[in-house]
């Protein structure tokens, strides 16, 4: 099957891939493509594994089909992977401090959104960066985000895209920003900065909705701290939104799934934020 035949057999009778995706790229997207494709394999640097179509077009997409500028996004993020040694972190890294740094900084996946996608929730007016990171060392902390981004390609988006029946390749957050002080942003920035580059540079085109909810009026100052860091695709895909938000969220997320503190029903036996609950657990999908 070439990577711009008619969808899946398995996908919904009424799913059209979104453009710029497989089964709905045009004739120049898919000649760009194949040539980025042909030109890593001539250099010798293509790896098969983690280069499927899928994944070649995220970086594409990302750097508007130019094929240099892909290449070049793609080759950065394959020197990063070897200097963080993120397939070691994948194979060996122990999450320990979890279910104790949960307490003091709850970020977690959940469930899915209504179109299939896995539901992503940081609870960032919870945070107590004293008590984090008396727990958790920065470096560690990095890595338990990367290897979270290593399972989300790996695990969720395949067990999602089973479950509904079509390719799911992002996901949708909610950041709660209740009771956020500027002090606490500031505070953490280092760490929002590199997280946020390795998301936006490393992981590309992964981000489908995102609301920051609870938003103090305050927030508009650190708004304008933080937009600089993203690229303007990321920026169109937040919706920034105050404390009436809930109507808003139930329009995109099913009243079951999301966590009752937020305006859901849900109350996972030992707290949302500790479950995992999603399709992931019900999938055969392994560790990647």
């Amino acid at each position: 099957m070439s990577s711009n035949d008619p969808t899946p057999p398995h996908a919904k009778p009424d799913y059209q891939p979104p453009p710029g995706r497989l089964g709905n790229l045009s004739i120049p997207q898919q000649h760009t493509l194949d040539k980025l494709k042909k030109e890593i394999k001539q250099e010798g640097w293509f790896i098969e594994e983690r280069m499927d179509d899928s994944t070649l077009l995220r970086f594409l997409r990302a750097r508007k089909f130019d094929v240099a500028l892909a290449k070049k996004m793609l080759y950065d993020c394959e020197e990063w992977r070897k200097s963080f040694g993120v397939d070691d972190i994948v194979k060996n890294f122990d999450f320990k401090e979890r279910a104790e740094l949960d307490r003091y900084y709850p970020a977690y996946y959940h469930k899915t959104d209504k179109d299939g996608r896995p539901l992503y929730i940081e609870s960032f007016g919870k945070l107590d960066i004293d008590a984090v990171y008396s727990i958790i060392t920065p470096e560690r902390h990095l890595k338990a985000w990367v290897l979270e981004y290593e399972k989300l390609l790996g695990i969720r988006f395949p067990a999602c895209s089973k479950a509904v029946g079509h390719p799911i390749e992002t996901s949708c957050s909610v950041l709660d920003l209740y009771n956020v002080s500027l002090g606490q942003f500031y505070r953490v920035k280092d760490h929002l900065m590199a997280a946020t580059s390795i998301g936006q540079n490393r992981y590309p085109e992964t981000m489908g909705k995102f609301y920051i909810i609870n938003a103090p009026w305050a927030f508009s100052a650190v708004w304008r701290l933080i937009r600089p860091w993203l690229d303007e695709v990321t920026v169109n895909k937040i919706d920034i939104i105050g404390y009436d938000y809930k109507d808003k969220l139930l329009a995109q997320i099913p009243l079951e799934n999301l966590p009752k503190e937020f305006g859901g029903l849900c109350e996972c036996a030992g707290g949302c934020s500790m479950s995992d609950a999603g399709p992931w657990h019900t999938d055969t999908h392994k560790h990647p």
